[in-house]
């Protein structure tokens, strides 16, 4: 179960203190032009050590393309890749090879497998995201050609949230803080308590929004292939989610069909709603409005504090960990979050042209 997709399918593979994340896109339309500089930007968002408050691991991150590609174009052929490890600091994980982190896979992998990598968590790692990035970066391209567009914000840090929804901030300021949240006095807030955390050996964790605009209406295939179960599904494969809501979301819950259907009007010759409570998808189709949903992060399980634990014997001990760890994984999961999305719009609508 590593291979992710339909028709536009990735097949990733490596650990986080192996030689190497690759993967392998198949399914990827014929004549897409390969900007590399933005590929490389999308993983560069992602990439360790990018500022005070993620993982100080140093990694260049540049991604080697080994097929499907000629004169700058896909070729509708495979796309091999590779993006080598450069920095792991493997030793810094010997004092838990035995023993399992709280509320980490270290005891579910090693129960399932009855073997475990346990330099940086290995295959459980999020490094194995990297490749997400990639394939998300080539979707964003495609996707591109379509007018459709994505973008994800931090929008709460612990109890520091932004107040109201996405059409209340400037999106295009979300790459000026280092915490990606469009509200730079918000921004400072969450970097501060982040700081704080982090000062102390904890983590924290928090919500990202996303904001999907252009998607035609169709997209979505009912019953069992619903598009927003399809996009939950998406991020609930990202290491540290705990959560999915679209639209009103939970919320829904607390309001009458009088309060909170969207109503349709004729829009000069067009069918538009007066609000978007639906988030952009009924009956699991999208209906052409943005598309926008909620993801929701737990603290990272690796914190450098004593914790209270077992052996793998099942003897109880004490655990402090080492290594080089994220704090909040927010500021790098933006990224991350609008790559899944990215491939499952430009996977249902690649469906959605086989019905066509």
């Amino acid at each position: 179960m590593n291979t992710f997709g339909n028709i536009y399918r990735l097949t990733s593979f490596g650990e986080s203190h192996g030689p190497g994340i690759g993967g392998v896109i198949d399914g990827c339309p014929a004549g897409i032009e390969l900007d590399t500089a933005f590929i490389q930007s999308e993983l560069n968002r992602r990439k360790p050590g990018q500022s005070k408050i993620t993982t100080p691991r140093k990694e260049d991150d540049e991604v080697q393309f080994l097929s499907g590609i000629y004169e700058g174009k896909t070729t509708g052929t495979p796309i091999g890749f590779i993006i080598w490890n450069k920095n792991q600091h493997s030793s810094d994980y010997d004092n838990m090879k035995s023993v399992y982190r709280p509320s980490h896979a270290d005891y579910t992998y090693q129960t399932k497998y009855g073997i475990r990598d346990p330099r940086g968590g290995g295959r459980s790692s999020a490094r194995e995201t990297i490749a997400r990035c990639v394939a998300g970066a080539i979707a964003k391209l495609a996707l591109r050609q379509k007018g459709i567009s994505i973008q994800a914000y931090t929008s709460q840090v612990g109890n520091i949230k932004l107040e109201g929804s996405y059409m209340d901030y400037d999106l295009g300021k979300v790459e000026d803080t280092a915490v990606r949240c469009p509200d730079a006095a918000t921004a400072a807030e969450m970097e501060a308590l982040i700081a704080e955390v982090k000062s102390k050996g904890d983590t924290i964790g928090g919500v990202i929004t996303c904001v999907a605009k252009g998607v035609p209406v169709g997209l979505g295939e009912p019953v069992f292939g619903k598009l927003h179960a399809a996009l939950g599904h998406a991020m609930l494969t990202i290491n540290a989610v705990k959560g999915f809501e679209y639209g009103d979301g939970f919320d829904a819950a607390l309001y009458r069909g009088s309060e909170r259907n969207d109503r349709f009007f004729n829009d000069n010759g067009h069918i538009n709603t007066r609000t978007n409570h639906s988030g952009g998808i009924q009956g699991g189709i999208s209906n052409g409005q943005d598309i926008y949903f909620r993801v929701a992060f737990k603290s990272v399980a690796t914190i450098l504090m004593e914790q209270e634990t077992v052996n793998m014997d099942g003897e109880d001990t004490i655990l402090k960990a080492r290594g080089r760890h994220d704090p909040c994984v927010l500021p790098r999961a933006v990224p991350i979050v609008e790559s899944m999305t990215a491939m499952t719009l430009l996977d249902y609508l690649l469906l959605q042209k086989t019905r066509e």
